[in-house]
């Protein structure tokens, strides 16, 4: 390379530090690089909730095109910060996961304004639990954090079937053209990660919804009505549905808050690691937690759902080493120029059920894989294995039977009933409270002996 060229290049050294000059449009292919890695993820879970809420076409390409604007707002807060609110790490955030089985339920049961209600009240509660993280993480050892990554992944199954088969409430549910778009969805997102090398691995959901899409054009699946008299540049809406504050849903939500807490001391700890090669100071991972916080509130104000930081980015940066700060924030304006441009959010808003299926239920998988290998990090202890072995129980095994919870007030009910993750949570950290240590297991293995 002539020295010209190599004085036009971005170095590794700039992309591997924090706070290196970079110019701002050579690093705009890094930045979008890390949009891409989590683009169709931060998406996934506004298409099931709305599908579950039973959204006309309109009211769904609005959250749609709210969470594109969120999540680069989020992922800007959390670059730089405000005050003691943002880790100031390369952090990129998008709508999580955590939060879609009970949005789900709540929306069929409660109404969509209910779940609204629920993201205003329980970001402010998580924007607390930032900063006041110092006070409460020692009750949140990485056993606790790996039972809620695993459950979290179980719980999703069912959503990744139900959208497989064609989606919630679908006519066609279960046809063979639904199954037939969702499995060519699945081979394709498995054939590129297959085959592809590097970081373009990191875009084979991306590369299995263009193909599912394509092929359900060819089949007629795809319904163009909502692209008529589409706007070239639209303002998200502010408040596009009137939230309604129920208490059972408010706590609900509140617990999943608390997990994903618990998730993002995990996350923070992964990021510093293989990004920085250090552990995360208190102040980083106190202002990451309420950063997701606050930003999550501001997602319920315009009808979207919670925010978290991304593990795809976490593994981005694994592999590129890219950290630098003004780099991702290219990726952070990508996303919230996108939020402006109606025709974006209506591309996916035409994406048929069952190529989401056959895209997410891979992500789903890998969810419960990601908490298996928290819980073997946290260590194969008898003690872990206790705590692991009856939180998952109980959790997972009890919410597929709800009615075990029938003699339980109405309240607990609707917050614990279907709600897995809730279970496991709250059972792994009464385990973990009282259970004896390690020595105590120990001694009694030994006495038995």
């Amino acid at each position: 390379m002539s020295e010209k060229k190599q004085s036009e290049a971005v170095s590794f050294e700039a992309l591997s530090s924090l706070d290196a000059p970079v110019p701002f449009w050579k690093g705009i292919p890094f930045g979008l690089q890390h949009v891409m890695a989590m683009f169709v993820a931060n998406l996934a879970p506004i298409f099931i909730v709305a599908s579950a809420a039973k959204m006309d076409a309109v009211q769904s390409a609005a959250i749609i095109q709210a969470g594109l604007l969120v999540a680069g707002l989020g992922t800007c807060l959390q670059l730089y910060g405000a005050w003691l609110i943002g880790s100031r790490l390369p952090m990129v955030t998008g709508i999580s996961f955590t939060y879609v089985a009970a949005a789900c339920a709540i929306a069929a049961d409660k109404g969509y304004g209910a779940v609204v209600g629920a993201v205003i009240v329980g970001g402010l509660l998580e924007l607390v639990l930032g900063l006041t993280a110092k006070y409460w993480r020692r009750f949140v050892p990485p056993i606790v954090s790996a039972i809620v990554v695993t459950s979290i992944g179980f719980s999703l199954l069912n959503v990744g079937a139900t959208s497989f088969g064609g989606g919630s409430g679908a006519k066609d549910f279960g046809s063979w053209q639904n199954l037939t778009l969702g499995l060519i969805s699945l081979v394709a997102c498995l054939a590129f990660q297959l085959l592809m090398k590097g970081t373009a691995k990191q875009l084979s959901v991306l590369f299995g919804l263009v193909v599912g899409y394509v092929v359900a054009i060819c089949m007629g699946k795809v319904d163009f009505s909502g692209f008529q008299n589409l706007a070239i540049v639209s303002l998200p809406q502010f408040m596009p549905f009137k939230p309604t504050f129920d208490w059972g849903s408010i706590i609900s939500l509140g617990l999943l808050y608390v997990v994903s807490s618990v998730e993002v001391l995990g996350d923070t700890a992964a990021l510093t690691k293989v990004g920085l090669n250090r552990q995360p100071t208190e102040r980083e991972t106190a202002g990451a937690i309420a950063g997701d916080g606050l930003i999550s509130s501001v997602s319920g104000l315009f009808g979207c759902l919670p925010l978290t930081s991304f593990a795809q980015n976490i593994g981005l940066v694994a592999m590129t080493k890219v950290v630098n700060r003004k780099v991702i924030l290219s990726g952070g304006l990508i996303l919230v120029l996108a939020s402006f441009v109606p025709a974006i959010a209506e591309v996916f808003n035409s994406l048929p059920q069952a190529v989401l299926g056959g895209c997410t239920i891979m992500m789903f998988g890998n969810i419960i894989l990601s908490g298996f290998q928290m819980i073997a990090e946290a260590g194969f202890s008898q003690r872990n294995i206790t705590i692991a072995a009856l939180s998952l129980t109980i959790g997972i095994g009890f919410t597929q039977v709800s009615d075990i919870f029938s003699q339980f007030p109405a309240l607990f009910q609707q917050i614990f009933a279907s709600n897995c993750i809730a279970v496991a949570f709250v059972v792994a950290v009464i385990l973990n409270a009282v259970l004896p240590s390690e020595e105590h297991f120990l001694a009694a293995r030994g006495e038995e002996q």
